[in-house]
């Protein structure tokens, strides 16, 4: 980013602000790390503090005569702040790089997929507080790569044959799950031959912690002859440690199965918590990495449908990509962000239970 001169209540002649990061991309959970680099103004000020905030851009969920209103419902997140730095003396002119390392939560969103963009904006945001004045300053974008798990998940309901559709941040807590954000990423996904006939897409949200994932699968489920249709809401927990031992493509073939076949049981916002079984990569080779996965059709620009990869993926590969610039755009130019509620209000929840 290009070093931003702090304006309003700093003054046009005041400090500089530009945030580099260390690394390209991060991961959820992982040390994001960079420097703050200061350029003072033209004259020497006291910089009492330098804060770090994690924004994102989030949308909440609308009715349909209001979803296609010019950017309804949409809004900043602050969800994360850490204070870096400050405590000293700035002088005229003076340059000053001011290292940091925080971490980042567990539930940060993914951003992107084999390098592909998924139309997430993230970015962060660096404010100096001087002379009991505080300014906004540099804004960076933020790229979030996922975890193995998360991968082994996406790159088993791609091997499937599911196709990726989009992906966005939802406003509001899911009821029953530990999630903590007050928002949540849905990655949407198209169904292959075998379960159209069953559901018309399926939304993916991951709730990772330091154990592993909360998987939570909603299903826009097709109606029968006599009955009508309804959404479907399960989850399942997998483990960071699993990633090199289970048959991810037969567990996620597993829950797509009770969460599609199953409509007396699991009804609909119906939950159901299964433990994951110990298992191994299939005997043919299947498992991760053996054939293309969501993140690959992504990457590509194609949907992998029926275990092959085919073109109809390539216009909404380049959407994915285009919405990603035009959302990270507008999240600079946002003025105003909504305050993340202090632990235990519920302002932001949603009750789906």
């Amino acid at each position: 980013m290009v070093a931003k001169r702090l304006l309003g209540a700093i003054g046009t002649s005041g400090p500089s602000v530009d945030t580099v990061l260390d690394s390209e991309a991060v991961l959820p959970g992982g040390e994001l790390s960079g420097r703050v680099r200061l350029r003072g103004g033209d004259a020497a000020v006291e910089i009492e503090e330098i804060r770090l905030e994690l924004l994102a851009r989030v949308q909440a969920e609308q009715p349909v005569e209001a979803a296609h209103e010019e950017g309804a419902g949409e809004g900043t997140v602050a969800f994360e702040r850490h204070v870096v730095g400050g405590g000293f003396r700035l002088g005229e002119a003076e340059e000053r790089s001011v290292p940091f390392t925080v971490t980042l939560p567990w539930e940060t969103p993914v951003t992107e997929l084999n390098g592909r963009p998924l139309g997430i904006a993230l970015g962060v945001r660096t404010d100096l507080a001087v002379a009991a004045a505080r300014g906004r300053g540099d804004l960076t974008p933020l790229t979030v790569r996922p975890l193995p798990v998360q991968e082994a998940v996406l790159d088993a309901f791609g091997q499937l044959g599911f196709g990726f559709r989009s992906a966005d941040l939802e406003r509001g807590r899911i009821g029953g799950t530990g999630q903590r954000l007050p928002f949540r990423q849905e990655i949407e996904l198209t169904p292959p031959p075998r379960y159209a006939h069953a559901v018309t897409e399926i939304e993916l949200t991951f709730l990772t912690t330091a154990a592993g994932l909360e998987v939570v699968l909603e299903a826009d489920k097709r109606g029968g002859p006599l009955t009508p249709g309804h959404d479907a809401l399960t989850r399942f927990t997998v483990r960071h440690e699993d990633v090199p031992v289970l048959d991810w493509n037969n567990e996620v073939d597993g829950w797509i199965r009770r969460l599609t076949e199953h409509r007396e049981a699991y009804g609909a916002q119906a939950y159901v918590r299964t433990a994951s079984p110990a298992g191994h990569r299939a005997a043919d080779g299947s498992g991760p990495g053996s054939g293309p996965g969501v993140g690959m059709a992504v990457a590509a620009g194609t949907a992998v449908t029926a275990g092959t990869a085919g073109p109809a993926m390539g216009v909404v590969g380049g959407m994915v990509a285009a919405d990603a610039v035009d959302e990270i755009g507008d999240l600079f130019e946002e003025e105003e962000e909504h305050e993340m509620p202090a632990e235990g209000q519920d302002q932001w929840e949603d009750q789906e239970s």
